[in-house]
């Protein structure tokens, strides 16, 4: 590596190799999308319990390339607000402010974390927040959590999930945040456009990631990107934004993929018991109501 390519690799450089993260982490996978896409940013991140605070590592080391708070489990977006209060203080050289992002799971923001990030949209912090959904507790055992989707099995629901996936991204719309969007890592092009859309805009802006998690999903790490692909071509993750909570935005027109094919590369779906067919019925749904909202707008 030459010293130029040095320099790029350490300015895309948000998560550091040598982590003890998990084979096909999705998670891992954004993180390392969200550093090309900040590459020449100035930026921090507010991290709640989650995986993503324990791929800090021990102190003193780390595996962030990048200043990171660690906050309470409830308290991710609290804890941005204070962040960008004092960066706004304590302006850089130029005159702006470094960006605050929060990087939190779904248990964090679903779940324990609701208050704070309804509060903080509502007051139209001056923020980036992405949840990645890896939808369960993956820090603490697998349990289910608002996000976990219906029929899923967890180490709380044996059996599979009675109810269904929070509308997260929809919930946020209603608070009429500038900005709502849900990103893909099997599509990059659309995961930068966004980010980079998110940091020309002023208040608060809100990412879904889909995020696989191969050990409560009992998939194949190496299989990581091919699922969330087959998500969005089947329609089961829709890529869509809402601008303003009113303008929405499909993405990407699923292609027919069956989502079988997404459903039946986990474990958490499959036993006599599980109703997939249910699941594919919300999915339907959900997507249907997407381009019907992307229509009158």
């Amino acid at each position: 590596m030459n010293a130029a390519q040095a320099e790029r690799f350490d300015a895309e450089c948000l998560l550091r190799p040598g982590n003890t993260n998990c084979g096909g982490c999705g998670m891992s996978n954004g993180l390392t999308m969200l550093g090309r896409a900040l590459a020449g940013e100035r930026y921090a991140l507010v991290i709640p319990a989650c995986c993503g605070i324990v791929t800090a590592g021990a102190y003193p080391t780390t595996a962030y390339n990048v200043p990171v708070v660690a906050s309470t489990f409830a308290s991710a977006a609290a804890f941005a607000s204070g962040v960008m209060a004092v960066n706004d203080l304590n302006p850089e050289s130029d005159g702006t402010s470094r960006h605050v992002i929060c990087w939190a799971g779904d248990g964090g923001t679903y779940d324990i974390g609701m208050a704070t990030l309804s509060a903080a949209a509502e007051r139209n912090e001056n923020l980036i927040y992405i949840c990645y959904d890896n939808e369960i507790y993956g820090n603490t055992g697998g349990q289910r959590s608002s996000a976990t989707p219906s029929s899923a099995r967890t180490t709380t629901t044996p059996h599979g999930k009675g109810e269904r996936k929070k509308e997260i991204v929809e919930i946020m719309a209603a608070h009429r945040i500038p900005y709502a969007a849900t990103l893909s890592i099997a599509h990059p092009d659309d995961f930068q456009a966004k980010i980079h859309k998110a940091l020309g805009m002023q208040g608060f802006r809100f990412f879904l990631m889909h995020s696989p998690c191969p050990t409560g999903w009992k998939t194949e790490p190496a299989e990581t990107i091919e699922l969330v692909s087959l998500a969005v071509r089947s329609g089961v993750f829709p890529l869509y934004e809402v601008i303003d909570g009113v303008d929405y935005r499909l993405n990407a027109e699923p292609d027919g993929t069956d989502p079988m094919q997404y459903f039946s590369k986990q474990k958490r779906f499959q036993g006599t018991e599980i109703d997939t067919e249910r699941v594919i019925r919300a999915a339907e749904a959900r997507l249907e109501r997407l381009r019907v909202l992307a229509g009158l707008s």
